[in-house]
């Protein structure tokens, strides 16, 4: 019978008590990751993916990967499933975690942390939207800035995608180190990494 999760995605609570079995995989962006994650878990962004297909493959444990609510965990199964590695999801995300009253692990030290990725995104468009609103005021063509943001969220919420959030994400506090990524590579291929 296969080791693979017979469900694609486990509770927190199912997932505390795997916990040590599992090779917890963060895909949300290393500001994110460094605001609060599950113990153990190693962080790969999901634009990172790719390169990381060879170590989640050699990597110890099942495979659970995480985000903040699951949506991007979800499409990083489906980019792992599509290269034939297995991997579960966390219903609810690190969110869902941390209501549960699960522990979660924060850098030390008061270093500053980026936003959650959905956070930026609001933040974003919300401006985008005012200053074009605003700069709409001098020339009616700056309304066509206000009208692409709403576009684009409409069509983000049908196709379940988020372009602004891949453009924030190549922002420098949201993308890793080179020296960081490879030195989570390769404790995922070191033995015994099942908990990093």
């Amino acid at each position: 019978m296969p080791t693979t999760p017979s469900h694609p995605a486990l509770d927190p609570d199912h997932a505390l008590t795997r916990l040590p079995e599992l090779t917890v995989v963060d895909v949300r962006t290393p500001g994110e990751y460094a605001s609060g994650h599950l113990p153990g878990a190693h962080n790969i962004p999901l634009d990172s993916l790719e390169r990381a297909l060879p170590a989640l493959r050699a990597a110890h444990g099942e495979l659970l990967l995480v985000c903040a609510s699951g949506a991007r965990a979800e499409n990083a199964r489906a980019v792992l499933a599509g290269h034939g590695i297995p991997a579960a999801t966390l219903t609810g995300g690190t969110r869902g975690w941390a209501a549960r009253g699960h522990e979660v692990h924060r850098p030390r030290g008061g270093s500053r942390t980026a936003w959650a990725m959905e956070r930026q995104v609001r933040f974003t468009a919300g401006t985008v939207v005012l200053a074009g609103l605003a700069l709409g005021q001098l020339h009616p063509v700056w309304l066509l800035l206000s009208a692409g943001v709403a576009g684009g969220l409409v069509y983000s919420a049908l196709t379940d995608t988020c372009g602004m959030a891949a453009l924030l994400a190549k922002l420098p506090h949201n993308r890793p180190r080179a020296t960081d990524l490879d030195a989570t590579l390769a404790a995922l291929a070191a033995p015994g990494s099942a908990r990093g």
